[in-house]
């Protein structure tokens, strides 16, 4: 059998009829697909940017306003930082000299100033926001404290906080012996729990404990004496108030069974 010529009309040279894809956004099998195609369509590219430019006439001032706002959040931000840098060195600078006096334990002095210097109740009222300011807080609670001023105490503490673990514990701490001081033994033995569980250690932990202890003593909650003597009994058991912890511990029992 003699085979059929290959000619321009022959089945294997026939141009094939292409299928339309179901999607018509997606290019048809075999065709190349630009990579960039904006690029190499400059009508397209030319239709973008115009669409463009219309977007910005039209929105104009609305985004001038966006951007505005953006530039004034951003000056508005180191302007307060720039502020509240120098206000914290006023207030190191004022507060100098009344911790001094502090120390030295002339603490009115230390509280209301020599007329000279501020005392530490104007800095930590005048400077609140600053580093120094807080500071001033925990030092004029421990100054009122020691004066007998066991709610001015109180309301300085309240308003310090500190990011060591080991000075905000003394803060609780002496927190609840102002509130001890006043009769209020609930608060007091709260927060002497929470100045035992913050960051608790083997130097200072069982003695907030015994204070915690002392505190629902008070309370007539011997249960809760118990389990304060227990946990340093236990966790603790190198330390100094083990042998009265040990000793109140049985008296604290003896009282349950009453």
């Amino acid at each position: 059998m003699s085979k059929i010529p290959y000619t321009r009309n022959s089945p294997q040279n026939r141009p094939q009829q292409s299928q339309v894809p179901a999607d018509p956004n997606q290019p048809v099998e075999g065709e190349l697909v630009p990579e960039h195609p904006l690029l190499e369509d400059p009508d397209a590219l030319a239709a973008r940017l115009a669409n463009s430019e219309d977007f910005l006439r039209r929105n104009k001032s609305v985004l001038l306003g966006l951007l505005t706002l953006v530039v004034l959040a951003v000056v508005g931000a180191f302007g307060y930082y720039t502020w509240r840098s120098s206000q914290d060195q006023k207030a190191q600078a004022a507060m100098f000299q009344a911790v001094n006096y502090w120390e030295a334990d002339s603490l009115n002095k230390a509280m209301k100033g020599d007329g000279q210097y501020d005392g530490l109740e104007a800095v930590a009222s005048e400077y609140g926001g600053t580093k120094a300011g807080n500071l001033a807080n925990f030092y004029a609670g421990v100054a009122a404290l020691k004066q007998g001023k066991f709610q001015a105490a109180i309301d300085y503490l309240e308003d310090f906080s500190s990011d060591d673990l080991l000075v905000q514990a003394r803060a609780y701490a002496l927190l609840g012996d102002a509130n001890m001081e006043l009769n209020k033994y609930k608060e007091a033995a709260d927060l002497y729990s929470k100045a035992g569980s913050y960051n608790a250690n083997e130097f200072f932990t069982p003695g907030y404990l015994m204070k915690e202890a002392t505190a629902r003593e008070m309370l007539k909650d011997y249960d809760g004496a118990i389990k304060a003597y227990d946990k340093i009994l236990t966790d603790y058991q190198n330390a100094q108030e083990v042998s009265e912890a040990k000793q109140l511990k049985s008296r604290a029992e003896a009282m349950t069974s009453k």
